[in-house]
């Protein structure tokens, strides 16, 4: 069953720049404080969508031609939500619950944390603290980064499609691959993202396949409130 659902979405997302990858409910609730686990059972079936360098052209650009008089918030969230909300309905005898990067419980905490799922999901390896054996940071707070085999940092964690009633009890699980293996590599990675994030030097931090154009490293480099301006939007839709 995971397999045809999977095939499903790669065959709906693939052309888009978006990758599915599949997890259980139970891998990712086994690392977390019980405040941020999943209300579902373990062995619920689950998706992480990841964007991949190519969304920007393959899904952001034609979704904004097609759309722009009813984009009315973020336009990268609401092409996402758009198309995920069209994969739903590939699968109608299915009930498929979403949920995105950006939504908040009322405790203010989010719905998921994207960075443990990738990592749970074998997406992508999540580089934290504890993966540095001579920690060189005392006290300062050092928050951890997600590193994909192929792009790099050049990737986001989108959204979760979840399928409580498919249980998956034999998946198994992927390991994520360790692509950036060494201690000093690591200090580095941790240390660019920290302090140095906005110059996005930690993003190729191992060589990469693909990588954002100049046009859309620009797009993400750019203030919220200016963005619509560079996608020919007007300032009256945001």
């Amino acid at each position: 069953m995971e397999r045809r659902v999977a095939e499903r979405l790669r065959s709906a997302l693939g052309p888009l720049g978006l990758e599915a990858h599949a997890f259980k409910v139970g891998w990712y609730n086994a690392v977390l404080q019980p405040a941020f686990h999943l209300p579902y059972p373990d062995d619920t079936l689950a998706f992480v969508v990841l964007s991949t360098p190519s969304m920007f052209d393959k899904a952001l650009k034609p979704f904004v031609n097609k759309e722009q008089l009813k984009i009315i918030r973020d336009p990268v969230d609401q092409c996402v939500s758009h198309h995920l909300s069209r994969v739903k309905e590939k699968f109608p005898d299915q009930r498929v619950d979403v949920m995105f990067d950006y939504e908040m419980l009322p405790s203010r905490k989010p719905k998921f944390l994207a960075q443990t799922a990738a990592h749970v999901a074998g997406a992508a390896y999540y580089y934290q603290r504890k993966d540095v054996k001579l920690d060189p940071w005392g006290k300062k707070k050092i928050f951890g980064v997600c590193i994909h085999p192929k792009y790099g940092g050049w990737f986001a964690i989108r959204a979760l499609l979840l399928f409580p009633d498919i249980q998956v009890p034999f998946l198994e699980q992927p390991v994520p691959v360790d692509c950036v293996s060494t201690e000093e590599k690591r200090i580095e990675l941790l240390e660019q993202f920290n302090f140095h994030w906005q110059d996005g030097r930690y993003r190729d931090i191992i060589e990469v396949k693909e990588r954002y154009s100049e046009e859309q490293k620009a797009y993400f480099a750019t203030p919220p409130a200016e963005r619509f301006r560079l996608l020919g939007l007007s300032q009256e839709a945001q």
